[in-house]
């Protein structure tokens, strides 16, 4: 007899059912177990009995025997049991040929015992036994709580182990996977090329040492899902450093793919708001210095200029340019013209800055009244008659004789009209032609009425990338002069926003030697500076 432990009450708690077709040694058994303070729940002697046992009693072991009555042997009811119940046995027989062992061994058995039975060594390989199943039961319920999924392979890639998570990921279960090539379940695809990619665990094999995955990878399941993944493989090795095979962790990574993605949306829209922030300090600052320089600026070109109609009134008045040389007065003349020329120009650079401003920041409120196209049309034209007789050009207007009075500001409307003429002047070569007309047209989309002015020149031909950028602000045509036509280059750009300011539209074309600048205008406006 062998001393008993003094954790007596543990060893009482190991129910331990008995397997044996011959009925001395299934008692003789029992007695050995009582001795040493283990349950003896039942005894059976078929395989079959054993298994309705198992079923009702659940004991915590089973000593089982190989040759039973009936048609199943100990090794089938024991691969049965461990399969449905996961109950641990020990195979206590008699047999130990080389098949017999080889096909025990197949069932993963807790223990194997060679008849006569020692009571030292059955107590050692129960315990030993117990124990056991009690690690693997820990180990086992660490890896299927875990949020990862666990896939364990041997040398040639044969799955050993699958946790629950691997289960779901992959749709396959572990009855259908044990055994299987790692590769026929564990399906991974690279996300960008959508081509197949070598699984972690190869290369962790080849290079003995754990591998991550650093690239975008996908997982195809079984059912067909594509599942985003993260995952790293290890090999596993024995005390002497001989690799046994390599373990895959794998999770679903769809979430914080997500949470990355809302993360760098974020990140951008805080970005955007900062930008946004720094435009709005610096629109700010260009309000400010446009409003600062343009009366900084006006008051001096504003005195130069009266300065130079004064100096031409003395000169006039005294008779001193009489009393110089002809080509000395005619150079005076000269410079002053330019001087005047150049203020003008700066004035009308200064008024388009502040009218932009004005138009950019919705400030200016919109004067309407109902205004006889008839009868304004021609009075803004007339004051173009001198600059078009000068190079013998043609100034044509044209109003459709039914247009009703029309709802606009006044003063945009004039501004909008005296550009455009202007601009035509300036470009129209001699001889040739502007015209100006009016006219209600319907939109093509809403079917609204709209007021429609168009003006044209002849002579003059747009290429249409130059038509592109033809409102863009200080952009001049390249084979224009601007010394020539003079200018600030602010013109059209200014039109453009007092038609948009009008909710209306402008566009150009140049085709068959005519350009046409058509402007389009709702009948009632709305007012942006009170919006």
């Amino acid at each position: 007899m062998i001393s008993i432990p003094s954790n007596q009450q543990a060893q009482k708690t190991v129910r331990i059912l008995v397997v044996e077709d011959e009925y001395i040694l299934a008692i003789n058994l029992q007695e050995i177990l009582e001795s040493l303070k283990y349950i003896v729940v039942d005894i059976a002697d078929s395989a079959a009995t054993a298994i309705t046992k198992a079923n009702e009693l659940r004991p915590n072991l089973i000593l089982m025997d190989i040759r039973l009555r009936g048609e199943q042997d100990g090794i089938q009811a024991a691969e049965q049991i461990w399969q449905t119940l996961q109950i641990p046995v020990i195979y206590v027989t008699g047999h130990s040929d080389k098949s017999t062992v080889e096909r025990a061994t197949l069932t993963f058995p807790f223990g194997y015992i060679l008849k006569p039975v020692k009571e030292q060594e059955l107590y050692v390989a129960i315990q030993t036994a117990i124990n056991r199943y009690e690690h693997e039961q820990f180990l086992d319920s660490v890896l299927q709580g875990m949020g990862d999924g666990v896939i364990v392979v041997d040398p040639q890639l044969h799955i050993k182990y699958m946790n629950q998570v691997a289960e779901v990921l992959t749709g396959w279960t572990w009855e259908q996977a044990k055994e299987q090539l790692l590769t026929k379940v564990v399906q991974l695809i690279d996300e960008k090329t959508q081509q197949p990619t070598e699984n972690p665990i190869i290369s962790a094999l080849q290079q003995k040492t754990t591998i991550y995955l650093d690239n975008l990878v996908l997982l195809i399941a079984k059912d067909g899902r594509i599942i985003p993944i993260a995952d790293s493989a290890t090999p596993l090795k024995d005390n002497h450093g001989v690799i046994k095979g390599a373990v895959l962790v794998f999770r679903d990574d769809t979430q914080r793919r997500l949470t990355a993605k809302r993360n760098i949306a974020e990140e951008l829209a805080r970005q955007l708001e900062n930008q946004l922030i720094e435009l709005q300090k610096l629109n700010q600052l260009k309000e400010d210095f446009l409003a600062t320089t343009s009366h900084e600026m006006r008051t001096p070109l504003s005195n130069i200029k009266m300065a130079i109609c004064m100096l031409e009134h003395i000169l006039d008045k005294q008779g001193i340019l009489q009393a110089v040389p002809p080509a000395a007065s005619w150079s005076v003349t000269r410079y002053l013209n330019i001087l005047r020329e150049q203020c003008e120009q700066e004035l009308d650079l200064v008024d388009d800055l502040l009218y932009m401003r004005i138009i950019d920041a919705n400030l200016y409120p919109l004067e309407l009244i109902y205004i006889q196209i008839q009868d304004w049309l021609p009075h803004i034209a007339e004051t173009f008659q001198h600059c078009t007789q000068e190079k013998q050009q043609t100034l044509q207007v044209r109003v459709a004789p039914d247009l009703p009075p029309i709802l606009l500001d006044t003063s945009l409307l004039t501004r909008i009209v005296s550009e455009l003429l202007n601009n035509a002047c300036k470009y129209t070569p001699l001889e040739e032609e502007i015209i100006v007309e009016a006219q209600l047209v319907t939109n093509t989309n809403t079917k609204t009425p709209l007021f429609e002015l168009v003006v044209s020149n002849s002579g003059v031909k747009i290429l249409a990338a130059e038509q592109a950028r033809i409102f863009d602000p200080f952009y001049r045509i390249p084979q224009s002069d601007r010394y020539q036509h003079g200018g600030t280059g602010l013109g059209l750009t200014l039109v453009k926003k007092l038609v948009e300011y009008l909710q209306g539209t402008i566009t150009v074309s140049s085709t068959h030697g005519w350009t046409k600048f058509i402007v389009q205008l709702p009948l009632n406006p709305q007012n942006p500076a009170k919006s």
